[in-house]
């Protein structure tokens, strides 16, 4: 039976490509029939978060969609409440939740509050991180487990909580991981091998998932000026040696990040699960641009 309706899915995937691929949100995913967007994004303060909720809001505005949004934040600040206004006046409905994803009981108590308010949920972005600098002889046990417990953890539960709506919307879950999850980072602490584990965490679930429709994949943003690294770039030269380290010339913003996230929510990204998209400008792979010296065996004397 299961075989027969993922053969239906395709078959109506097909259909819908065919008559209206241009046409937006709309066709690809169950839940867009009815004309909205029902998201829920940790981490919603300024930076890769808030940026998020601002380029959906601004993405269904265009579209003459509706998104319900549920922005997510451990206190009501400022910055929240701000971007709560700019998401409303693109014709969203804004949802501010709080909580600390340290704790166990959040991630699931979140995810049910945006249930109750929007009926239903079709995507969530798990973007809260946090961060401790320390060599890994000196650090603690308990900022260990506060890392792994909001960086790792927390996506894993709200995973959990998440699964029924968005099995039943055939949604999508994008989780941001980082650079430092791709290889070792030193004096970082706990936020490499957190982000590591984010990211095998998701290819994990895409696996288990993909059978019942729902996207899952991570985004890992290079050297990205954001609120939480602002303070780095205060020193204006280490900025620009940070900028001259990558060979697009520039350090990212989050609108970098936003963009491509807001893509993997999109009916564009269907066929696309399982997989950490890294955005760096090409930095991670410009090492061998550094070492001095090329090797040419065609000028060694054979005589």
């Amino acid at each position: 039976m299961s075989f027969i309706m993922g053969v239906k899915w395709d078959l109506i995937r097909v259909y819908q490509s065919a008559i209206g691929g241009n046409m937006g949100f709309s066709l690809t995913k169950k839940y867009l029939g009815d004309g909205y967007m029902r998201v829920l994004v940790t981490g919603a303060s300024p930076g890769i978060g808030g940026s998020t909720c601002r380029k959906l809001a601004d993405l269904a505005s265009q579209k003459g969609q509706k998104l319900k949004i549920a922005a997510c934040e451990v206190s009501l600040t400022e910055d929240v409440k701000g971007l709560a206004a700019d998401i409303e006046r693109l014709g969203a409905e804004v949802l501010i939740l709080t909580g600390d994803l340290s704790e166990p009981l959040c991630a699931a108590g979140l995810i049910q509050e945006a249930i109750e308010a929007f009926g239903g949920l079709d995507a969530v972005v798990s973007n809260a991180g946090v961060t401790s600098p320390a060599p890994l002889k000196d650090l603690s046990i308990a900022r260990w487990d506060k890392l792994m417990n909001v960086n790792t953890r927390a996506t894993l539960l709200l995973a959990q909580a998440a699964y029924p709506a968005l099995k039943d919307s055939r949604g999508a879950l994008v989780a941001v991981a980082s650079m430092s999850g791709m290889g070792a980072h030193p004096g970082m602490g706990a936020y490499s091998p957190s982000k590591a584990a984010l990211i095998s965490l998701c290819q994990v679930l895409a696996q288990e998932w993909a059978c019942d429709g729902i996207n899952v994949n991570t985004v890992s943003p290079g050297m990205i000026r954001t609120p939480l690294t602002q303070q780095v770039y205060e020193n204006n030269q280490i900025a620009k040696e940070r900028a001259a380290l990558v060979p697009w010339g520039r350090v990212g913003h989050p609108e970098d990040i936003s963009n491509v996230i807001s893509f993997l929510l999109s009916p564009e990204a269907d066929y696309i699960t399982g997989q950490n998209i890294l955005i760096d400008g090409g930095f991670v792979d410009s090492l061998y641009s550094h070492i001095p010296g090329l090797p040419d065996s065609s000028q060694i004397d054979k005589n």
